[in-house]
């Protein structure tokens, strides 16, 4: 970490960005894989169970990547300073505030899931499979959220290859042990849909054992003898880490709830319109990859330089990364409107279906161009602090401009006018986030979170 110090800024990024976008592919194409595992080997009964859950597992993933970023930023500020005993202590108190919430979920989840999926109307044949997929899923949480939280601690010190090892140590456990507990092999017992959650506990434990082994190993400031001393609850960290990441999940969460909505328009022109917004969907989550993993980079630079004293070089960081998106995630954008046919035809063999989403995916591809560089602005506000105004225009935009938007674009356009609404959307809200930093943020003095 001290060796890439020394490297020009856009250097740094490219380090730091390589891991962190494999993660993040890793990550959805172990989703994938046992996606395909519960649809092909169990079929469509399991299949559904597991998507019924999917909504409410998101909005908990939702929340615990929020407060990982969070940490992240506070990590960043003492790394910064070199303040070795802050990043344990921050470490110590998120780890154990981490702990206490995820049990504290499991235990309500596990006991709840039944009425919540009744009241969300999963069906009566696959609510049996659909609850005890949920509270395997539950009881895999408190590993889940360690692990998840550690990663982002690691982030915060710089590292994204340590986190991107140890993901890819849970997911061939995943890929391996799903198969594994559906089919039986080797003796192992048959779980039928919990096979796949029951990989995902398993996963995932032992990626934080490899976690702790490796941190002990190679010496970390993170490693558990180092940390030990420093579990402790601390309320004003934890009461900073949550102010800073809460914003963050309410942010996927009202996005998810915005999508939905739009879906509700989309699916007015019947099933082919659906199966289209689906393969667009599919493709534009790797497409954003770039711009949310530029996004956190531009945080944690910006954290530690705060953290450093450097104030001076959050401009510079800032300008990195509006930089960074349009050479990395406008490249992907031209790449995947030129390929966009080849694109949507990996996730759909209907030729209607095909046309049509490539249509659109030229349409809505842009939309990631504006959606990271307006991320930049939000991440280093956020790694000094500031979430309150960033997080309203985001949240604003996505409630209240994304629909109706939507909805006057589809009565002019037709359906396309639908996926017009995005790129529109994310460059209002880009437009807004970067009026409020040149105009306000930038002028108001900038000082350690810790």
């Amino acid at each position: 970490m001290e060796s890439t110090s020394t490297r020009p800024l856009w250097q740094r990024f490219l380090v730091f960005l390589g891991p962190l976008v494999l993660t993040n592919v890793l990550q959805a194409l172990g989703g994938t894989a046992i996606t395909i595992y519960l649809g092909r080997l169990l079929g469509t009964r399991s299949l559904a169970a597991a998507v019924s859950f999917f909504p409410l597992f998101m909005c908990c993933m939702a929340f615990a990547i929020g407060l990982g970023t969070g940490a992240s930023v506070l990590v960043g500020q003492a790394w910064g300073a070199r303040d070795t005993d802050k990043v344990r202590r921050v470490a110590g108190a998120v780890l154990l505030g981490t702990l206490l919430l995820s049990c504290v979920i499991a235990g309500i989840g596990a006991a709840g899931i039944g009425p919540v999926l009744r009241a969300l109307g999963t069906p009566g044949d696959v609510l049996a499979d659909a609850v005890g997929y949920a509270r395997v899923l539950f009881a895999a949480m408190p590993v889940l959220f360690l692990h998840l939280m550690l990663a982002a601690l690691l982030r915060g010190l710089g590292d994204t290859v340590t986190p991107l090892k140890a993901l890819a140590v849970a997911s061939s456990v995943w890929v391996l042990l799903t198969p594994a507990f559906i089919l039986g092999w080797l003796g192992l017992p048959r779980l039928g849909t919990q096979s796949a959650a029951w990989a995902s506990m398993t996963g995932n434990a032992l990626a934080v054992l490899w976690l702790a082994w490796h941190l002990r190993r190679s010496d970390s400031l993170l490693a558990p003898a180092k940390l030990r001393a420093h579990l402790r609850w601390n309320a004003p960290v934890l009461a900073t880490v949550a102010r800073l990441g809460v914003p963050t999940g309410l942010f996927f969460i009202t996005s998810s709830l915005a999508d939905a909505m739009l879906l509700s328009l989309v699916n007015r022109h019947g099933p082919g319109a659906t199966a289209a917004w689906g393969t667009v969907g599919q493709v534009m989550a790797y497409v954003q990859f770039p711009a949310m993993s530029i996004a956190i980079a531009a945080s944690v630079f910006a954290a530690q330089a705060i953290g450093a004293g450097r104030l001076d070089e959050i401009d510079h960081v800032k300008r990195v990364g509006l930089w960074m998106n349009l050479a990395l995630t406008a490249g992907l954008a031209v790449l995947v409107a030129l390929a966009a046919p080849l694109a949507v035809s990996l996730f759909s063999n209907d030729p209607a279906v095909v046309e049509l989403a490539a249509s659109v995916l030229r349409i809505t591809v842009w939309g990631s161009v504006a959606f990271g560089m307006a991320s930049v602005f939000t991440g280093v506000m956020r790694a000094a602090g500031t979430v309150r105004v960033p997080t309203a225009i985001s949240l604003g935009c996505l409630a209240v401009l994304l629909f109706p938007l939507a909805w006057v674009l589809q009565q002019a356009l037709g359906l396309r006018g639908v996926w017009v609404a995005y790129p529109l959307t994310y460059l209002v809200a880009l437009g807004l986030q970067a009026l409020y930093f040149h105009g306000v943020w930038k002028r108001r003095p900038i000082q350690r979170l810790i």
